[in-house]
């Protein structure tokens, strides 16, 4: 498997709505390995949905074990979704959030605080979790990534949410 180029805004298929996964072959199998190797090659991601690979199928993948915000937290280590959905929410937060897809911009996004997702796993198992904090806010925000959303469209005001990344 291989660490595959990740489409930047404006490119249209990031809008696009992906379809469900009916056929779990090894395509499948392969798109998640994908999305799981670009994610590490990132060095920076905590999750990838496959629109941003240019793949539009519902798949993501989701680790925020690595990262200092996962770390404090109660996580689930790597999770590879297939046809996932959101099926139960609770509370209201915003937070600063940032995409591989909008590089040069964060933005403060409201988001629910604790989840419910149902899905496949790699190995199509049907997976019900219950999570909270930031591993929550990472599956709502890959998740959106297969309904055609970023996060720039979740963003109250883009004059006074929207920021620029510091550039190194």
């Amino acid at each position: 498997m291989a660490a595959k180029d990740v489409l930047v805004y404006p490119d249209s298929r990031l809008k696009e709505i992906c379809a469900a996964i009916t056929n779990f072959d090894d395509s499948v199998l392969e798109l998640l390995n994908n999305l799981v190797d670009t994610m590490i090659a990132a060095g920076h991601s905590v999750g990838i949905a496959a629109p941003q690979i240019g793949d539009l199928r519902r798949a993501a993948v989701v680790d925020v074990s690595k990262s200092k915000l996962g770390k404090k937290q109660e996580n689930h280590g790597l999770l590879q979704m297939v046809n996932p959905v959101i099926i139960e929410r609770e509370g209201s937060t915003v937070v600063r959030e940032g995409c591989m897809s909008v590089p040069d911009y964060t933005g403060n996004v409201n988001r629910s605080e604790a989840i419910v997702v149902q899905f496949l796993d790699q190995n199509q198992q049907l997976q019900v979790l219950r999570t909270a904090g930031f591993e929550a806010i990472a599956i709502q925000h890959e998740l959106d990534h297969l309904d055609g959303f970023l996060f720039l469209d979740r963003v109250s005001s883009l004059k006074t949410d929207l920021f620029r990344r510091k550039q190194k």
